[in-house]
Parts: structure tokens; C-alpha cells; sequence
């Protein structure tokens, strides 16, 4: 079987590296640092199961920027470029997905698509109407950032989304999960087959229901805190009821990254003209969250001050990255406390980022080494504490209980 893969972020490597077991995959990015990487073996992404993979030597894979010639032996073209999400137009922008499908349909039109980008509910089928073919699937992918390999080698469910009025279109998909399952090394996968409209849905809803987990111990922290009561008790007691457990309950300073503020939001948007409440209040519920950890951690500056030294406390941010091992901090919840900060004039504001090479981010300095940062830090604001910081923690300011992403 031959397979394109077009975008190596995290989702597009984990699954050229998981197809490329069995089959043979051309992995398509733009920038040439990251196709002479994986072509050698190395991974351009911090994640513990695909560097392993890549440096055993063992895969069918081959990165390229050439992209058409990749797509006309193809038997599948997976796409899994970014959509992020465009606060103006209140939509995903799927400009790349969509020139993708276009330039893969035109070099090999019997080539089935299938986009593993997160889109907005209706895209799949808006696709299939725009360029006349039942070719296009849609399969969501459910990976955690730093264990993209891993999910996709122990995956929680396949789904993938097939015009079900076309018989062909629905083996196509059928041939495409076993392919996922034929790489996976879990044996029972529960799999499902739908039409792609249902399988965006899923996708959306999935992420938004973990944001509301989030922030829902979140609001739970925020109570506790300015109550003066124990957080992990209450955590653990509620958590003890088998139909809530004790998962993904950790508090932090708001949820981040890839997937989650943009998937709620997008799944708002789609909810424009349908009535609810919920989905709205968890996005309002993110932002009321950073605000507050901006605040809290504003009184404690000023518990740093004199009166002669009014100002004179600085707050340092350890780490951007939204969990621990990860090299992202793309919308993390740290950046949106730095702004609160800054329009609160609290302070002064330092970073220390290691993965930054610049000296300065959001208009704050960066400070490299960690002791000058210790040492020029009143407080510390850390959304995860790491054994770096046991040494100084009568300076951090964290929300982590119990030590988990």
C-alpha cells in the first residue's frame, strides 16, 4: 500500500511513522530542516516513541517536499495540516486542507483523501459537493501531545467517516482502519465506521467535554483556595465515585495547547442559531480562570513590596509548556496570565523558557539560566511544579496538586 502523509506536526509523523510499519509512506513538509531530520532518523518533535522509531532504521518511510509526486501512487492521502482557529472569521481556517485535497485529486483522482485535521462540523461533506467525489473520508485522531506514537500504537478507538450512501466510499474506509489497526500493537480496538459529519462531531465534542473536565476542577480550586480548604481532598472524595473517577483532575492555570481553546471554540461557532449554555461557559470559563490566577498571583507581588519599594517585586513565569517533556506552548494558559499582568501593571514580568532562543517573548525579558531566574524572582508562577523547583518553593506560586498533566 502506498501512502502520503501530508504535514509532519505531531499527528502527521506519529501516523507516517505508524503506517510506515507495514507500507509504503512519504511523509510532505515544506521545510527542509525537518525532511533531512526524519530521512536521518531523527524526530523533529519531542515525543519518547517516535524518536525510538525513527532511529531503528526499520520503516518504509521517506520525507519529501515534493508532494505531487508522492500523491500519484498513492493509495491514501492523509492530510494533517493546521487549522487553526481565525478569532475573526469565528472559524477554523482550512485553507491548507482544502489546497491539499485539491492538488491531490488533480494528480490522482482515484487516490482517497482522508483528513485528519480537526475541521468544523459540515466541512467533510462541503469537500465532496465542492470537488464532485465521495473520495474524501474523515478519521479524527485522539493523541496527546509527547504521546502521539503511543496513542496511535494504543488507540482508545478508531472512527473513520465515509459517505455512507456509497458503498465504495464505505470500503475505503473500512480498508483505512484496518490499515491503523494493522500498525497498532493494542489488539481489541473498538471500531467505528459513520458518516464523516458524525465523525467531525465526535472529534469536537470529544475535546470539548475534556475542556469542561478541566475547567470544571478548575472552578472546583478556585472555590477551595479562597474558602481556605484542602483542593485535593475534595478532589479525591468526589473523584471516588466510579462515574466521575480519578482522572484528569489536576488543576492548572487553564487549559491550552493545539487543541483545546480552538476545538471549543469552533464547536461555539457551529452552535450559532442552536440553543445552549454549556458550550459557551467553558471558553468563558478558561479565560475567567487565567484572569483569576493573574489576580491571586498579582496580591502575592505585592505582599513582595515595601512601602519604599513600591513595583520592586518581580514575578518570573517558569516554563511556557503546557506539560512537562513537551517543547509547545502555543496558546498556553501562561501567556494569557503574562497579559493579565501586564494590564494590571504588576510588576515586572521575566521568562525562563530553555527551548527560547530570543531574549525576549511577549514583551518580557527571557532569562536563561535558571539560577539568575531564581535569583531575580520574588514569586514564581509555575503551572506544573518539577524537581527543579523543590529547592525554591517557598517562591512558587502553583495550582498543581497532584503532579499530573
Amino acid at each position: 500500500m502506498n501512502i502520503a502523509v501530508v504535514g509532519t506536526g505531531y499527528v502527521g509523523l506519529s501516523l507516517a511513522v505508524l503506517l510506515a510499519q507495514h507500507n509504503a509512506v512519504y511523509a510532505i513538509d515544506i521545510l527542509p530542516e525537518k525532511i533531512d531530520m526524519i530521512n536521518s532518523g531523527l524526530s523533529p518533535i519531542r515525543d519518547k516513541e517516535l524518536e525510538e522509531y525513527l532511529a531503528s532504521g526499520k520503516l518504509s518511510l521517506t520525507a519529501t517536499m515534493d508532494g505531487a509526486s508522492a500523491y500519484r501512487d498513492a493509495d491514501f492521502v492523509i492530510v494533517s495540516t493546521p487549522t487553526d482557529y481565525d478569532p475573526e472569521k469565528n472559524y477554523f481556517n482550512t485553507s491548507s486542507v482544502e489546497a491539499v485535497i485539491a492538488q491531490a485529486l488533480e494528480v490522482n483522482p482515484a487516490a482517497y483523501i482522508v483528513v485528519k485535521s480537526t475541521v468544523p462540523i459540515g466541512f467533510t461533506e462541503r469537500m465532496q459537493e465542492k470537488f464532485g467525489t465521495s473520495h474524501i473520508l474523515f478519521s479524527p485522531e485522539f493523541l496527546r501531545e509527547g504521546k502521539a506514537l503511543y496513542d496511535n500504537l494504543y488507540p482508545s478507538r478508531i472512527i473513520v467517516g465515509a459517505d455512507q450512501d456509497n458503498s465504495e466510499a464505505k470500503g475505503q474506509a473500512a480498508v483505512f482502519a484496518r490499515l491503523l489497526l494493522e500498525g497498532a500493537k493494542k489488539e481489541k480496538v473498538e471500531t467505528l465506521l459513520m458518516a464523516p459529519t458524525e465523525a467531525e462531531a465526535v472529534k469536537l465534542f470529544a475535546n470539548t467535554y475534556l475542556a469542561l473536565r478541566v475547567a470544571f476542577f478548575n472552578e472546583l480550586d478556585t472555590y477551595a483556595e479562597l474558602q481556605d480548604l484542602d483542593t485535593e481532598s475534595i478532589i479525591r472524595g468526589v473523584g471516588l465515585d466510579p462515574r466521575i473517577g480519578l482522572h484528569y483532575n489536576n488543576p492548572s492555570f487553564g487549559y491550552g495547547g493545539y487543541c483545546l481553546p480552538k476545538d471549543t471554540k469552533q464547536l461555539l461557532a457551529n452552535f450559532q442559531g442552536i440553543p445552549n449554555e454549556l458550550i459557551g461557559a467553558i471558553v468563558a470559563s478558561n479565560t475567567t480562570r487565567k484572569k483569576y490566577i493573574a489576580e491571586r498571583a498579582a496580591q502575592k507581588a505585592r505582599t513582595c513590596e515595601t512601602e519604599n519599594q513600591r513595583g520592586s517585586c518581580t514575578i518570573g513565569i517558569y516554563r511556557l509548556i503546557m506539560k512537562a517533556g513537551s517543547d509547545n506552548f502555543r496558546q498556553s494558559a501562561l501567556q494569557d496570565v503574562i497579559r493579565f499582568l501586564q494590564a494590571g501593571q504588576t510588576g515586572s514580568v521575566v521568562i525562563y523558557e530553555p527551548t527560547l532562543e530570543m531574549d525576549r517573548f511577549a514583551d518580557c525579558e527571557v532569562i536563561h539560566d535558571f539560577d539568575v531566574f531564581v535569583q531575580q524572582s520574588s514569586l514564581i508562577l509555575a503551572n506544573r511544579m518539577t524537581p527543579e523547583l523543590q529547592c525554591v518553593q517557598d517562591k512558587v506560586y502553583t495550582r498543581d496538586i497532584f503532579a499530573t498533566d
